[in-house]
């Protein structure tokens, strides 16, 4: 079944039809835009929301991100700041493959439906202008007939008339003749119009106006097809983020199992336990023996011990300990010494750890100048020696300054009852930080050597040249007992490079070699080649490639 067949007739409500359901594309696409609009509002209002209750940096409620149960929270903020921006790519999703896709087909469908329906105009009007001829035929062949009749009834009634002459009889017949010559003509052209309209008819009806009634048909199954397409897509596109939204809301669910309440408890002492001993009874003051009153020591252990928390909050020690009272804010001393026993041992400990990682860094910073600085002393056209000079100056002074308050702290966390265990006090720091000696500068100035305690050593300056590079060869000796150090990568040169210096090997444009390590910030790296022979070159020379 199809409409140019069973349809023929309906030309009104095929129009209307393909009219319909090209409005349903634009009601379907508009609705779809509105949803997207929910989506993005809904996502926006989430972000919103998270960033609202997020924590901002240094506040109170950041310090106790410590605690599961406020970390899980966080953890919650998260997954829901996710969850908005799968939010926003399903309606990103729905505006690009069924907004913006199916408003672009509808216009295609828009501009086929007005070429089928112009097709249909023009073969309508040209079936009328043949119907015209024919008509206009029709009514010359009938007025023709008529004054041809006439003529002969005319001719005849001439020639049985005694008192017409002969002449007059003639030409009566000479015009009965030529009128039914004329009414023939027009009788032959009516006839020829006639059947051309009856062809252009049947071709209207019959092959035109199928052909253009089944291609509407096949256009606007089209357009349902695509429509249910759309269908389909509004689901699909939320599901296809399904995953990753259930993965938010198992983080969600995750969040709330990670919550220990021990833990958190544990935290909390460990956060706040002050060390304090409780106060003990007071003493009985007998007035009736004229005892002059004296101040109670009994209540917060003996003289000399840290401050307890009746110093820390300017109380009279003859007085009782509230444990509610409104306390004062103390004032925030360097050592810490406002703080109880246990958290100043706490804050000094971490205060030493932050301490020895500076001194670390400017230790491997010295180092590297020192290795710079020897490679241009070797090859001048790699840069200026001298250049280096306050940048080197500088890192010593740094390092001096970081010893002094690595000194100061250590003493402080002494006088607060223990040293820290962490591996980055002073016994466990590494020998280059604590001992490190600096290189003569261009000035000729140097630098006095420290010794583990951090006093200035009494032996003198060694000599540059015996100084220069002894790195390298500590690490190579070691290197020689040790087994070799699986490579990290390999690297490609893409200069020639001489290797004149110490501890450099050479190189040769394209030459691939192996990372053995990599570069710490000083400009080289250092690699090896396939029979074993190890050095430094310089890290813009090769490109490298690191194994994942």
């Amino acid at each position: 079944m199809d409409w140019g067949t069973d349809l023929w007739d309906q030309y009104d409500i095929i129009d209307k039809h393909t009219q319909s359901g090209l409005e349903l594309v634009e009601k379907y696409v508009k609705f779809v835009k509105e949803r997207t609009e929910i989506e993005q509002n809904y996502a926006k209002q989430l972000r919103n929301l998270t960033k609202k209750y997020n924590p901002k940096r240094g506040c109170k409620e950041e310090q106790e991100c410590r605690f599961s149960n406020h970390q899980s929270f966080l953890d919650i903020l998260d997954e829901m700041n996710d969850y908005a921006g799968q939010r926003e790519l399903i309606a990103e999703n729905m505006m690009m493959n069924i907004c913006i896709e199916i408003t672009k087909y509808l216009q295609e469908l828009k501009m086929e439906r007005k070429m089928h329906l112009s097709e249909a105009k023009k073969a309508q009007q040209s079936l009328e202008s043949t119907y015209k001829q024919l008509d206009s035929s029709k009514k010359r062949f009938e007025r023709e007939w008529r004054e041809a009749d006439k003529a002969a009834q005319y001719a005849e009634k001439t020639d049985q008339d005694i008192n017409a002459t002969k002449a007059d009889v003639e030409k009566a017949k000479q015009q009965a003749n030529m009128r039914t010559h004329i009414a023939e003509e027009c009788k032959n052209d009516y006839a020829a119009q006639l059947q051309k309209y009856n062809k252009e008819q049947s071709q209207f009806y019959f092959s035109d106006m199928p052909l253009i009634f089944n291609k509407l048909q096949d256009m606007d199954e089209r357009r349902v097809r695509k429509l249910a397409q759309g269908y389909v897509l509004f689901s699909d596109t939320e599901r296809h983020v399904m995953p990753i939204i259930g993965k938010c809301l198992e983080g969600v669910t995750k969040a709330g199992t990670n919550v220990n309440e021990r833990n958190d408890s544990i935290a909390l002492i460990e956060q706040y336990k002050s060390g304090f001993e409780r106060p003990g009874d007071l003493e009985f003051e007998d007035y009736s023996q004229g005892i002059n009153r004296a101040s109670s020591d009994s209540s917060l252990g003996t003289i000399g011990t840290p401050k307890g928390p009746l110093e820390l909050l300017g109380k009279n020690r003859s007085k009782p300990f509230w444990l509610f009272s409104k306390k004062s804010k103390p004032t925030v001393t360097e050592d810490f010494g406002h703080l109880p026993p246990e958290q100043r041992r706490k804050r000094l400990q971490q205060k030493l750890d932050d301490i020895g990682k500076e001194l670390q860094k400017e230790v491997d910073q010295s180092e590297a100048l020192e290795k710079m600085k020897d490679v241009y002393e070797k090859n001048s056209q790699m840069g200026d020696p001298a250049s280096l000079s306050p940048q080197i100056n500088q890192t010593a002074q740094n390092m001096e300054r970081l010893r002094g308050e690595l000194n100061k702290y250590e003493s402080w966390l002494t006088e607060a009852g223990r040293r820290g265990d962490s591996m980055l006090r002073r016994d466990t720091l590494p020998e280059d930080a604590l001992s490190y000696r600096s290189h003569s500068n261009n000035n000729g100035s140097t630098h006095e050597p420290y010794s583990p305690d951090g006093t200035h050593s009494e032996e003198g300056t060694p000599d540059p040249s015996q100084a220069i590079y002894a790195e390298f060869d500590d690490d190579f000796e070691e290197e020689e007992e040790e087994e070799l150090v699986a490579p990290i990568g390999q690297c490609t040169a893409m200069y020639n490079f001489p290797g004149a210096s110490e501890g450099t090997i050479t190189m040769q444009e394209g030459e691939v070699l192996s990372v053995v390590e990599e570069d710490k910030g000083d400009g080289w790296t250092r690699v090896r080649r396939a029979n074993g022979n190890e050095g430094y070159i310089p890290t813009s020379y090769v490109s490298i490639n690191l194994s994942k």
